[in-house]
């Protein structure tokens, strides 16, 4: 087990481009080859992970433009209604102390 160890960390060593010097140039040669599938690898990976992204926002957007239409529909549809059929609502405004209130009123059915 130990020697295992010993191997790969040696091996990683060697992919870290450190205690190369002792290295043939046909093990420099299988370093670079496996450095370049490494990197390739983790390019595909990359732009896998890049496609993803965009896609993901491409909904994201079709949906934004879906809810904008939505809305300029729903206001378009809201500037339509006639006149008559909007809704009025009556509200009391007073102005003073709330116990006073009752009073006012009285004072201005008189």
């Amino acid at each position: 087990m130990m020697k295992r160890i010993e191997l790969l960390e040696a091996s990683k060593r060697k992919l870290l481009g450190e205690s190369i010097s002792s290295c043939s140039a046909m093990e420099l040669h299988e370093i670079e080859d496996q450095l370049e599938l490494s990197l390739s690898t983790i390019r595909e990976r990359k732009m896998n992970l890049f496609r993803e992204q965009i896609e993901k926002l491409k909904e994201k957007a079709q949906q934004l433009q879906e809810q904008q239409l939505h809305q300029q529909r729903r206001e378009i549809d809201l500037r339509e209604v006639p006149f008559e059929q909007q809704t009025d609502v009556e509200t009391e405004l007073f102005i003073g102390r709330p116990e006073s209130a009752g009073r006012t009123r009285l004072l201005l059915r008189d």
